[in-house]
């Protein structure tokens, strides 16, 4: 029998979603021939990059016209900070052109400030076309991932924001790289959302969210959730439970609570175009009555995957999603940051990496010259798997040499284009001497301390203390509701153990020159708490990357402490 399609508006979604996977499925496929000769179109790309740009005021002073090799660039460029783009950034923000770039700016992305200052990174069409392009890679590879598992394409729910932070003294539109990829994003895409595009342009991020959630439970067939960060997509998860009797309310009588406030103009735009069901809204009061609690899997049972940050501190809170999401794949998307893109997801829940061939010019700092002032850099076709670096970037939002601090790991090789996994950011180390003990080591700790104590921690954060002579590490620890304790010691002594068997600098200083650890249990709610003194620094509420190991003492003062505990008390309890 042939199935006839039941509306208009599911005949253009099936085109629409045809239409996608096609054209992204064919990106991939230039993709996958392509880093089968990286070394070719790495040089091509820098080769083309200098000379679009020469005649800008950098490359004029540093007479990009007469580099032919990539020797040349390196012996004649330093490794630089962003310390050293931000002059020439502040001109462009007041409205100079020709500066970095050769092409007029179109917006401004903005950093999430978590590790540091908010920088502004310039973006042109030109820079904007390679971000799509590595977007729409991943896409053919998530399409391909989700065939071979009969998961259909489909609508998708996103609670990012698409109101610009402002405007730069020269006019130039700027905000978190989130907004940048909303605003920039053609109306076709735009057809993704469960919800009308208007939606995004809520002020307040948890209306934001209400509103997006409201009109997603209107569509029963969701096929994926997006989150910038995996702790993103669990508050998401949590604010569905929280308000799970007011959306229903709102689910059926096709209005948006009285509770929120949006603009009138807003509010009507959005009411205009959301339809009462009282049907399934009283489904899902049946499952919020019969479970006690909502959750995504429950709302939406056909979610084909979440796309959402894989690799470094993003491990420790994917262990959650499983009570949440039941076992929907997780994809990563692309590895990228408001400064560049760097690599595609390949498959789901993978945590590598292909290398982005076509989005920059790339270079690699091995591990020993880490320390060096002026590092030797490798090119992608020589590093070594199982080596770590540092990536440094060259691209089109005029950034040369470009060292981010972040480090990866190389898993392997596509072709010859690395695939490297995201270990942690430079910043993201505590020394009480000279271990240099990582985010990752830290994830990789917590994970099996939850495995082994059958607990699950809603958020940790391991500082020092405030001794400026032999230091202790503080592992402060926020237990997720309805989950306990009872051998608090125990539970630090392993930290302990297993930090000595993952992290052999730990290990070799432990005994005569790191003190004996101590644990903080921090009342419920704390991490919330330290969101929102974030948030009032001028961190993007949208884009908070909370650090797992932290050097600022201060990061966590103030915070209710339920019980601290020493390696030496005489009880376990």
């Amino acid at each position: 029998m042939v199935r006839t399609i039941s509306s208009p508006i599911e005949f253009m979604n099936r085109v629409l979603f045809a239409g996608l996977s096609l054209f992204a499925r064919q990106a991939k496929g230039q993709f996958i021939r392509k880093i089968r000769h990286t070394d070719e179109v790495q040089k091509r790309f820098l080769r083309s990059l200098l000379q679009h740009h020469r005649h800008t005021g950098y490359g004029k002073t540093h007479e990009f016209s007469n580099i032919k090799t990539i020797d040349q660039y390196r012996e004649r460029f330093p490794v630089k900070s962003y310390s050293h783009f931000a002059p020439y950034i502040d001109r462009m923000a007041q409205g100079e052109q020709n500066i970095l770039v050769a092409d007029p700016l179109i917006f401004m992305n903005m950093t999430s400030g978590s590790t540091g200052n908010n920088k502004l990174i310039p973006v042109t069409r030109r820079s904007r076309k390679a971000v799509t392009r590595a977007t729409q890679v991943a896409m053919g590879f998530a399409v391909d991932a989700a065939r071979r598992e009969g998961r259909p394409l489909g609508k998708m729910l996103y609670g990012g924001s698409a109101k610009s932070s402002g405007k730069t003294p020269g006019g130039i539109t700027y905000g978190p790289v989130s907004t940048g990829d909303l605003k920039l994003t053609g109306g076709l895409y735009q057809q993704l959302f469960a919800y009308p595009f208007e939606a995004l342009q809520v002020d307040n991020i948890k209306d934001r969210t209400y509103v997006c959630l409201l009109f997603a439970l209107n569509c029963p067939n969701l096929r994926m959730i997006s989150a910038t960060f995996p702790i993103l997509a669990l508050q998401l998860a949590q604010d569905l439970n929280d308000y799970a009797e007011e959306l229903l309310q709102d689910l059926a009588a096709g209005e948006i609570s009285h509770r929120l406030k949006l603009a009138p103009g807003l509010r009507m735009q959005l009411e205009q175009q959301l339809n009462p069901r009282p049907q399934r809204a009283e489904q899902l009061q049946q499952i919020f009555a019969r479970e006690g609690r909502l959750t995504p899997i429950a709302a939406w049972p056909h979610l084909s995957f979440l796309i959402t940050a894989r690799g470094g501190t993003s491990n420790a809170y994917l262990e959650r999603f499983p009570d949440y999401f039941g076992e929907t794949p997780v994809f990563g998307g692309t590895y990228a940051s408001a400064e560049a893109t760097y690599g595609v997801h390949r498959d789901f829940n993978t945590d590598s990496v292909i290398l982005s061939i076509e989005s920059g010019f790339y270079e690699f700092i091995p591990e020993d010259q880490w320390d060096v002032e002026q590092p030797e850099t490798v090119l992608p076709w020589e590093v070594r798997v199982g080596d770590r670096y540092r990536i440094v970037v060259t691209n089109y939002s005029g950034l040369y040499r470009y060292d981010l601090g972040d480090v990866v790991e190389i898993e392997g090789f596509s072709g010859n284009a690395p695939r490297l996994i995201f270990r942690y950011r430079r910043g993201g180390v505590i020394s009480a001497t000279t271990e240099k003990t990582t985010e990752y080591h830290v994830t990789q700790v917590m994970q099996q301390l939850q495995q082994a104590f059958e607990l699950k921690l809603e958020n940790f954060c391991v500082t020092l203390s405030d001794d400026l002579v032999r230091p202790h590490y503080w592992v402060n620890v926020e237990i997720a509701e309805g989950y306990g304790l009872d051998r608090p010691q125990e539970f630090l002594r392993q930290f302990d153990v297993y930090l000595r068997n993952l992290h052999f600098s730990y290990a070799a200083k432990r005994d005569d020159q790191i003190p004996d650890p101590q644990l903080r249990i921090l009342e419920p709610g704390s991490f919330d708490q330290l969101r929102q003194r974030l948030v009032s620094r001028g961190v993007s509420e949208g884009q908070i990357k909370f650090p797992l190991v932290s050097d600022d003492r201060a990061l966590l003062a103030d915070l209710p402490i339920q019980v601290e505990v020493a390696l030496n008390d005489e009880s376990d309890s």
